[in-house]
């Protein structure tokens, strides 16, 4: 087993421990009202995205993501959280070390025996879902689960779907695709942009992402016989009916949207086997 499929695996218990310990990091995290903006770089920027629009849509309070790279300072937050499992990330440490002084900053990491553990104000460590592989598969998660939980989001259901998610078989001829497509609608927009990056990480897939809707507005047009559309969360109305005209193969989301992650990682990591490629150890990377 390589450590990218014994990390997702350990998904369920991250979350549950995770979950459990949201009152100990609640000082750490965004109180309501507050205006925010999430930052990260790859995996830890889409978890961003998809906490800012869980936040901003619950009513807890204005809330952004960006790239650390592209963090906009001429706007004014009340907190700037930043997600990094290394806690060494180059971009996240010269924006904190930008912010420091006037506006409060909360890092999330894996290790806090890392430059991250001194540029931020405050720290959150969820170090039980640290990882070997360079794929980040547990730790994107549970830093999203606890963000849930925070909000009041998370319930036993997530966990249930998650486990569902690792027995399942996944969708009949995926694993043959040439091309894969994730669509999400506000907050599952950023786990559609995760499991595309997934695929490209672990199996050096052609894979893409777009909010659902826009998808109709050109991407489309590439989709044939032999690509994958997958589906996070609830599909618009005659979605489904376009893209199965094209001869594509389409993939309903039928679990809580972070479980649908999971099961989209496994894929990754199935195609990389097919393909004979080490999904722990992506190209370049």
């Amino acid at each position: 087993m390589t450590h990218v499929e014994d990390e997702l695996r350990d998904q369920p218990a991250c979350w549950t421990r995770a979950a459990a310990r949201v009152a100990e990091h609640a000082a750490a995290l965004p109180a309501p009202g507050e205006r925010v903006a999430f930052v990260g770089c790859g995996t830890s920027y889409f978890m961003g995205q998809a906490v800012a629009a869980l936040r901003e849509t619950s009513g807890a309070g204005e809330t952004d993501a960006f790239p650390a790279s592209e963090f906009p300072h001429g706007r004014r937050y009340d907190r700037v959280v930043a997600l990094t499992r290394s806690g060494t990330t180059t971009e996240v440490l010269d924006l904190l070390a930008r912010l420091r002084g006037h506006t409060r900053t909360t890092a999330i990491t894996a290790d806090p025996d890392t430059p991250v553990g001194t540029a931020s104000d405050d720290l959150v460590v969820l170090d039980d879902a640290d990882e070997r592989s360079v794929v980040q598969t547990r730790f994107a998660t549970t830093a999203l689960t606890l963000l849930r939980a925070h909000l009041g989001l998370h319930t036993d259901a997530v966990v249930a779907d998650a486990r569902t998610a690792l027995e399942a078989e996944l969708p009949e001829g995926l694993v043959g695709c040439g091309q894969f497509t994730f669509l999400g609608r506000g907050w599952t927009v950023g786990l559609a942009r995760e499991a595309a990056l997934k695929m490209r990480e672990a199996s050096l897939s052609w894979a893409e992402a777009y909010p659902a809707m826009e998808y109709r507005h050109g991407p489309i047009s590439v989709t044939t016989a032999g690509t994958a559309t997958w589906m996070f969360g609830e599909a618009p109305d005659g979605l489904a009916e376009q893209v199965r005209a094209t001869g594509a193969s389409w993939v309903p989301g039928r679990l809580d949207p972070l479980a649908e992650l999971v099961l989209a990682q496994r894929l990754a990591v199935a195609v990389a086997a097919a393909r004979g490629l080490d999904p722990d150890r992506p190209r370049h990377l």
